[in-house]
């Protein structure tokens, strides 16, 4: 799937610089991917069972306080970050909670956490996503810091009007008086190619058109752990989408100290001056391919990672289309109404005079 969207992409960066000025069609959406395989029943954790789940939960934990985890760097990133918080939480106001959260999660993104900080600490929720993020803006609202997990992104529409006009309208509507900035979301969304459409989604345009929220979306291991610190202390509620691809292909040596990465601050990955790519999360992985692909052809592309979606980057974008003159943004969401046409509007605005070729946008869903 790799090869297959980076020789995609390639032959877009091509077909630009071949055709400057001129505009193209942006690609089409694929077909939805078999669900043949996977659990039908909504909610059913993966994984082990019976004596052998707590050898693994163990295991698991192990491979987490080291820096490098060889069976889910991401997700021993992940529960490190949170491990991290708790720990230097000296007034024991940090709660994770969620669907299963307790046994570890579907991704045993919270492995062993309820066992060492505490059952009132680290806990299960209803199976109802309104509600636990209810509970987690009440949990913030009183000055705690509560991390949610919605099991699936795909799962994260029936708190759409907890998230939407409380979360995000806290703040405002009490003339900042009181906040929820302590809310972090947590939600593991995208393709890992098997998933069907409760488990595939990519949702992230949705809430980056609400004013009040950050989004945020990493593209490894290392930049899991930094910018999941990063949102849970940050002063505004946040969601925070981890690509499902990263549980399973990343490996990457994650520093075991306390660190985080700066929201709102893109990451010029890959030095070039014929074309700006730009992409988040597991699609960075992509990208990366396809640069290393046009390089074949004589193209030097530049390639960033825009992390933070809301409030992204602007400055570092523009500064790299007008040194390319040329913009090709890649994301797994849709197309259409996708965060890849913000970001290509508001570059055709500020860069009209410098953009030499069409601006597009690839999705490979």
């Amino acid at each position: 799937m790799v090869m297959d969207s980076a020789a995609a992409v390639r032959r877009r960066v091509r077909r630009m610089k071949e055709t400057a000025g001129v505009r193209g069609a942006p690609a089409g959406v694929r077909g939805e991917r078999s669900a043949a395989g996977v659990r039908a029943e909504r909610g059913a954790p993966a994984g082990v069972t019976g004596g052998s789940k707590k050898r693994e939960e163990r295991r698991r934990e192990g491979l987490a306080l080291r820096g490098l985890c060889t069976s889910s760097a991401a997700a021993a990133a992940v529960e490190e970050s949170k491990k991290t918080q708790i720990r230097v939480d000296a007034a024991n106001s940090t709660y994770v909670f969620g669907e299963d959260v307790s046994f570890g999660g579907v991704f045993r993104c919270t492995t062993g956490l309820a066992d060492r900080f505490g059952k009132h600490r680290v806990f299960n929720t209803p199976l109802c996503e309104q509600g636990l993020v209810g509970f987690g803006i009440g949990l913030a609202a009183m000055g705690n810091r509560a991390i949610a997990e919605i099991q699936f992104a795909d799962y994260i529409f029936p708190a759409f009007d907890q998230i939407v006009n409380e979360a995000a309208k806290f703040r405002y509507r009490s003339g900042s008086q009181f906040n929820c900035g302590g809310l972090t979301i947590r939600a593991p969304y995208g393709a890992v190619g098997h998933g069907g459409h409760y488990h595939s989604q990519s949702p992230e345009a949705f809430f980056c058109h609400v004013p009040g929220l950050k989004v945020v979306i990493p593209r490894s291991p290392r930049e899991a752990k930094g910018l999941l610190l990063a949102c849970i202390r940050d002063p505004n509620p946040t969601i925070f989408f981890e690509p499902k691809w990263l549980y399973r292909l990343a490996v990457e040596e994650v520093p075991e100290h306390d660190y985080m990465l700066p929201l709102s601050q893109a990451e010029v990955i890959r030095q070039g001056t014929d074309i700006t790519l730009i992409a988040w999360g597991a699609q960075l992985a992509v990208m990366e391919q396809a640069c290393v692909e046009a390089e074949k052809d004589g193209i030097s592309c530049e390639l960033i990672d825009l992390k933070t979606l809301i409030p992204w980057d602007k400055e570092t974008v523009e500064a790299s289309v007008r040194k390319t003159g040329k913009l090709l943004v890649s994301h797994e969401a849709p197309i259409t109404g996708g965060f890849g046409a913000e970001i290509c509007a508001s570059i055709a605005e500020s860069c009209f005079l410098r953009v030499t070729s069409f601006i597009t946008y690839s999705d490979f869903s």
